[in-house]
């Protein structure tokens, strides 16, 4: 498909043609490229390939067909130049740092975030020489008063996980900008479908693969996405370094973007239900969805999403002990720390995914004892309802 097909074609067009340039064999199915090097011809084709005066492949640790066609298509539905695969969506944060910063830099990331995103800047990012803020995501004032003259990176999670804080993208691109710096958002929970922060002015846009694009837990994988100029940079550093996704796992996450506009808005149906339901049970003090019209990012959302999407968390009264009452009660929604699954799954995130935050860091971000994340699944939200049901009747 040509750059301008992808023009003329719409999303869901997109998410099932581009990318795939058939073999000589002429097959109908995307092919697994299970190799670690390419052959040549000649000693004079393996010479211009390797110095880059040849486009092909070179290598599987940064060049391989199925990683090529996922990140082809991956950058279509997103709007983007350019997409560049890794092993996982860590791997795809810790490639945007690497390739935008240095010893001396500032970076500033917003509270809410995925419990290893922060580990990642405080533990390791920060012993680099890299100077790390966390500021409020939707407090803007927070945000521009933070900036330094050597800040050249702002970090956001957008829905953030697991409170749904959405943060006003626009806002947050003008200030990254006006300081010189980059403006990044993971957009996992949303996905291109719902989503896209390149149209608001972000510069990169990170995914965990592992999530969403791929729909039913089957593999590990992340990508960063961008333009050209600055995803250059992202790819000299997985071709040097070798967080690269695995052709299989490329493989699988074509066939999940397939299918990731249908999911998503299934997903977006069936929160919405379970988040109305819970707002009004009697042992939830606290629902956070921003489709929800009392959610305070509610107005913001709706101007950036075409969805709300499938992450449902709430506060239960009676603390950690409510909230393991209504997740071990639960018979066949899945008790785990993933999500974006077709399976519904359920977590305590003050135990596992931010289990390793300090008590004031939790508080900083509202992680309190009684809450409970799930991701909604494409199960019958009726049966959805019926198992949290029986632990919430309970408590």
């Amino acid at each position: 498909m040509s750059q301008q097909d992808q023009i003329e074609y719409q999303p869901d067009t997109l998410a099932i043609r581009t990318g795939h340039t058939r073999s000589f064999e002429g097959e109908h199915a995307e092919p697994i490229f299970l190799t670690s090097s390419f052959v040549y011809a000649n000693a004079a084709e393996a010479a211009a390939k390797f110095s880059g005066q040849e486009a092909g492949n070179i290598y599987a640790r940064f060049t391989n067909p199925t990683v090529t066609m996922f990140e082809k298509r991956l950058a279509a539905m997103e709007g983007a130049e350019r997409a560049v695969a890794t092993s996982s969506g860590m791997a795809a944060i810790m490639a945007v740092v690497m390739s935008f910063l240095k010893t001396g830099d500032h970076v500033i990331c917003s509270r809410a975030v995925f419990g290893s995103t922060v580990a990642l800047f405080e533990k390791y990012v920060a012993k680099f020489g890299v100077a790390v803020d966390f500021v409020d995501l939707t407090d803007l004032n927070a945000w521009k008063n933070a900036v330094r003259p050597e800040t050249k990176l702002l970090f956001v999670e957008s829905p953030s996980n697991p409170q749904a804080e959405i943060a006003d993208i626009r806002a947050l691109a003008d200030i990254a900008h006006a300081g010189g710096a980059l403006l990044a958002i993971d957009n996992s929970f949303c996905t291109p479908v719902l989503q896209k922060p390149l149209q608001f002015g972000a510069d990169l846009v990170v995914y965990s693969a592992t999530k969403y694009l791929d729909g039913q837990g089957r593999a590990l994988g992340g990508a960063v996405v961008g333009n050209h100029q600055l995803l250059e940079d992202v790819f000299v550093y997985v071709r040097t370094s070798g967080p690269t996704m695995s052709p299989f796992n490329a493989w699988v996450f074509l066939k999940g973007l397939e299918t990731l506009s249908l999911r998503m808005k299934a997903h977006s149906e069936n929160a919405q239900k379970l988040a109305e339901y819970l707002s009004r049970h009697a042992r939830v003090e606290k629902v956070y969805y921003a489709g929800l019209p009392e959610h305070v990012g509610h107005e913001l959302a709706v101007s950036q999403q075409r969805g709300f999407g499938g992450i449902v968390s709430f506060e239960v009264k009676g603390g950690r002990e409510a909230a393991w009452t209504v997740i071990d009660q639960t018979q066949f929604i899945s008790i785990t720390g993933n999500l974006g699954d077709v399976k519904s799954t359920i977590t305590h995130p003050a135990t596992t995914t931010h289990g390793k935050l300090s008590p004031e860091a939790k508080q900083a971000v509202g992680i309190s004892e009684g809450l409970i994340r799930v991701s909604v699944g494409l199960e019958d939200i009726d049966d959805i309802i019926r198992d949290l049901s029986r632990g919430l009747d309970l408590i």
